[in-house]
């Protein structure tokens, strides 16, 4: 995929707000390396969109709490185009993620198996001496490792994806193609984490790096058939989300009862 690049002209009469949207077309400039030297500032975007100053810095200011920009008074805005922020509360593919932001996706098949794992069993409302398929995956983005993804499946339904090369492919996508299993929800909890010295040796991690960890369980129908657990690097991923008035939004708090 070649990406896109220059400005997307803004749709007024869109109910998406202008600031959501030139956020967006910025954020799709920037992986597809249209900043490598230096990011616009406010009053070059203003002439570039067509848009109030107010609406640019809303966008720059939701830019910098995903972590896509830093910026500091009297300097001009430096970016990360490394970054990839992805939307909570939707099921999502990595590979379909990287894809579709100019990325090249690839993964190395660390693992491709069946074997009994009993808090995965209990995820799954299984037996612990049931034999999961099981999938261990690095990610890589560019070629530069992303994430450490392992995955333990409903062994009946995941039983195709053994024999599967995954280099170039994303497990929902095949899971589909070669079982028709197609996941239509879940639960996910995401944890910031110290990595030990064989991840961040794997995931080739500066020391002071930190690192989330993914804890996912995802369903079809109401039945769960996918325990994951995936190690992403917290320089190369930021997670956002949208709230509005009349919508809950809920945050579960690590330690509370």
């Amino acid at each position: 995929m070649t990406p896109r690049t220059g400005p997307r002209e803004l749709d007024r009469r869109s109910t998406v707000p202008l600031w959501s949207q030139l956020r967006d077309d910025l954020m799709l400039r920037l992986e597809g390396g249209e900043f490598p030297d230096r990011f616009p500032g406010e009053m070059e975007l203003v002439e570039v969109y067509r848009v109030s100053r107010h609406t640019v810095r809303e966008a720059l200011r939701r830019m910098r709490q995903d972590g896509l920009i830093e910026s500091s008074r009297g300097r001009s805005s430096v970016a990360h185009p490394g970054v990839i922020s992805q939307q909570l509360g939707a099921m999502y593919s990595l590979y379909q993620e990287l894809e579709a932001r100019g990325i090249e996706q690839r993964s190395e098949l660390i693992v491709a198996d069946r074997r009994t794992d009993a808090e995965a069993a209990e995820r799954l409302g299984l037996s612990a001496r049931t034999k999961l398929v099981y999938l261990e995956r690095l990610r890589l983005g560019d070629d530069e490792p992303i994430a450490w993804d392992r995955a333990w499946l409903e062994p009946k339904l995941a039983a195709p994806l053994l024999k599967l090369d995954f280099t170039h492919t994303g497990l929902y996508d095949e899971w589909q193609r070669s079982a028709g299993v197609r996941l239509n929800g879940g639960h996910e909890r995401i944890s910031a984490v110290v990595p030990t010295k064989d991840q961040r040796t794997l995931l080739k991690m500066k020391r002071d790096e930190a690192a989330m960890l993914v804890e996912r369980t995802g369903r079809l129908g109401d039945r769960p058939v996918e325990f994951r657990i995936t190690l992403v690097r917290g320089s190369r991923f930021s997670f956002s989300a949208e709230w509005e008035s009349g919508r809950s939004y809920q945050v579960d708090v690590a330690g509370a009862s």
